[in-house]
């Protein structure tokens, strides 16, 4: 069985937490992590336990763009979490532009009628979901756009 991979949208109240198929095809939101800003130790304490219990070689971290091309404010701490991963854990860590994924998540939920639009939560898990299926299509030259 192949390792797998672990899509993560940082924020500061909360993160999002996706997880790729053993095939490393599809993207699939596990879970949201509520968190306190200052608190990045049990943060990555509980990747870690991520990593380890679903045999993640590969975490791919969103680094927050705003759309006007401007630093946002939250980018160095996004970076920094990487950083912090990178020390922490035995995997390889990637950062890349999420840049809509939070939009396009909550578009999702509008689109299908979904009455937790309003549940950010689930919104971060999506975001984390499209940023790490971005990665896989990246990483396969776009496989899974022609499987679907």
């Amino acid at each position: 069985m192949q390792s797998r991979v672990l899509g993560i949208d940082y924020g500061t109240r909360r993160v999002g937490v996706a997880l790729s198929d053993p095939l490393r095809l599809f993207a699939h939101r596990l879970m949201t992590i509520q968190r306190k800003q200052e608190d990045l130790e049990t943060l990555i304490l509980k990747i870690k336990e991520l990593v380890e219990q679903y045999q993640v070689d590969t975490i791919v971290v969103g680094l927050p763009h705003r759309t006007d091309g401007r630093e946002s404010l939250i980018k160095d701490e996004a970076v920094a979490f990487a950083e912090s991963l990178r020390h922490a854990l035995a995997c390889r860590i990637e950062l890349l532009d999420e840049r809509y994924t939070s939009v396009m998540a909550e578009r999702v939920l509008i689109e299908t009628n979904n009455k937790k639009r309003r549940d950010k939560g689930l919104v971060d898990q999506i975001a984390a979901e499209i940023l790490l299926q971005d990665w896989l299509d990246r990483e396969h030259g776009g496989l899974t756009a022609h499987l679907l």
